[in-house]
């Protein structure tokens, strides 16, 4: 009989100390230390198999960590053993989530849900988590599970905290607010709720000092806490590209808060492939390059180490290594992990690798074939990724001082045909000023043939003028570009947009007009319009001769003209 009081005292300390490493590995999954929450449910696993909880958060670990083929191995392994294996079956129908097949997700989640006792909640937190955290998120049916899950223990702090999870990601701050703050009444040691409480500041009309003073209140409850410092990194990045002239400061303080958020967290792999990806939006290179070689020994295989060493090489100027790495990468890599910034990396370097120089020093394509493989690359990566096109503008200005034309205008064409793109004003105006420099770079037969993309940079002249109906070199290049076009109406246009040009100039004022490039325009303006109205406008025509002889006396044309409508 003691005996058997002793081993069942010995089980009972022995289910005790098993609870507690659970809750351990789930600090660490919490605090974001993947590779130490790994190792806890891997000894989880040994010293207990029939616990399909342990495979649960194991796999789930894997998922966090785009790992999906690890993930499955241990889903079907708890699947299949004796104590909550239903956990497993939600983390299956999280595969189906990211797999597009959201029928076959939601029989399982339905299936799991039917055979839950009363008071069983955690399963639909993770039926919900499942709903949120999947790469194709449905926050709608998240918000619904976790409701369902707040009304059997509507004092769960986890049950809360993923409600404010779901009508966070479905853009419902008003709730997602009082859900963390419910949170972190119901559990005052609940980080994450606390958290993310800053997390909705910063992303609120841009309140970055009062997000920061709530994750300086997470660090006073515990300064170890990693992913706050992580947070503060990304506000601190936010922060810099809101406010220009503290650029260097604050994008200094977000480096400085993600090297403490890596030093919290196992520097495992896929923890230096989170830095990575913050060295890409802060645009610190050389580290990268650091990075992305000190992960290499660690891990040859990985594409997504090729990633980063093609991005790094091409912004620190080895072009060729750039499109080496880039071609490796997504010749290994899963094609559902390619994004839009690949193509665009791939085409840069392919760029840099195919322009060359001539003996009179004038920029020459090397290679036509690649060249045009690399203004493909580069129009795919648009398509993937719409936003990439605020970037754009840097790269066809570059194609624009080297007079490739033509592919600046490709480049310039892609990024207007965003309405949102932020360089707009900017990329309508280079898009009609390249058509117009490559057409008189073409033979008089081409030109010929030229007269649609003409009608295209009219068209982007017109889009500056819109944005802005003070733009006098738009009006300029517009009266150019019809001119070329060479049609009646074209004349035309020619004429009103020479005529808007001296329009804008001359209500500058003598400021502007005095300037020796403005008086050139301004003849220009007065000979070409004064040219048309000669036929259809006499006297306006005589008015425009005798302005244009006003500013340049010694023009012969202008003279001989002027001579000729006053006979």
């Amino acid at each position: 009989m003691k005996k058997f009081k002793f081993l069942g005292l010995s089980l009972l300390f022995f289910g005790v100390a098993t609870a507690q490493d659970v809750n351990e590995a789930k600090k660490a999954i919490d605090a974001e230390q993947y590779q130490k929450a790994k190792t806890i449910l891997k000894s989880l696993i040994n010293s207990t198999p029939d616990d399909g909880k342990n495979y649960f958060l194991l796999g789930e670990v894997y998922m966090k960590q785009s790992e999906q083929d690890s993930a499955a191995i241990y889903f079907n392994k708890g699947k299949a053993v004796k104590n909550n294996p239903e956990y497993n079956t939600i983390g299956l129908g999280h595969i189906d989530l990211d797999n597009g097949n959201a029928a076959a997700a939601q029989a399982k989640f339905d299936a799991v849900e039917k055979d839950l006792r009363k008071k069983d909640v955690e399963q639909l937190i993770y039926i919900g988590r499942a709903y949120i955290t999947s790469e194709k998120p449905d926050y709608k049916k998240a918000i619904a599970v976790l409701n369902r899950a707040v009304a059997k223990d509507s004092k769960s702090a986890q049950a809360y905290l993923s409600l404010g999870d779901a009508y966070y990601g479905d853009r419902d701050q008003n709730n997602a607010y009082p859900a963390y703050r419910t949170a972190g009444t119901l559990d005052s040691g609940l980080l994450r709720a606390k958290l993310q409480l800053g997390v909705i500041t910063k992303n609120t009309r841009a309140a970055f000092p009062e997000a920061i003073k709530e994750f300086d209140a997470v660090i006073a409850a515990n300064p170890n806490y990693g992913p706050v410092y992580r947070e503060l990194a990304e506000t601190y990045y936010l922060w810099a590209n809101t406010e220009g002239g503290k650029y260097a400061e604050y994008i200094k303080k977000a480096l400085g808060y993600y090297e403490k958020y890596m030093s919290l967290t196992d520097y495992s792999l896929n923890s230096r492939m989170r830095h990575a990806d913050f060295l890409v939006l802060t645009r610190d290179w050389k580290a990268l390059e650091a990075e992305a070689q000190a992960m290499q020994q660690l891990d040859k295989v990985n594409p997504k180490i090729l990633r980063y060493l093609a991005y790094a090489a091409y912004e620190n100027g080895n072009y060729a290594g750039s499109l080496t790495a880039m071609k490796d990468f997504l010749a290994k890599v899963d094609p559902k992990r390619v994004i839009g910034r690949d193509y665009l990396y791939l085409g840069l370097a392919k760029l840099a690798t195919t322009v060359g120089k001539d003996a009179e020093n004038n920029a020459v394509i090397t290679d036509q074939v690649v060249f045009d493989e690399a203004i493909a690359d580069i129009k795919k990566a648009a398509e993937m990724d719409i936003n990439l096109t605020n970037e754009f503008n840097e790269i066809g200005k570059k194609l624009f001082s080297q007079k490739l034309y033509a592919p600046a205008s490709v480049v310039f064409e892609i990024a207007a045909a965003n309405p949102a793109n932020k360089n707009l004003f900017y990329d309508n105006f280079y898009l009609g000023y390249a058509i117009y420099y490559d057409h008189l770079n073409k033979s008089d037969e081409a030109k010929k043939q030229n007269i649609e993309q003409l009608k295209k940079g009219d068209a982007a002249m017109a889009k500056v003028i819109e944005l802005s109906a003070t733009s006098q070199d738009a009006y300029l290049f517009k009266a150019r570009i019809n001119q070329r076009i060479a049609t009646d109406e074209s004349y035309a246009e020619m004429a009103r947009a020479y005529d808007e040009y001296l329009r804008v100039v001359t209500e500058k004022g003598e400021t502007e007009t005095s300037k020796d490039a403005v008086k050139k325009n301004m003849v220009e303006a007065y000979s070409n319009a004064g040219a048309y109205y000669a036929v259809k406008d006499k006297a306006k025509a005589i008015d425009y001769f005798t302005k244009a002889l006003a500013i340049n006396p010694n023009d012969d044309y202008v003279k001989g003209e002027l001579t000729r409508l006053k006979k």
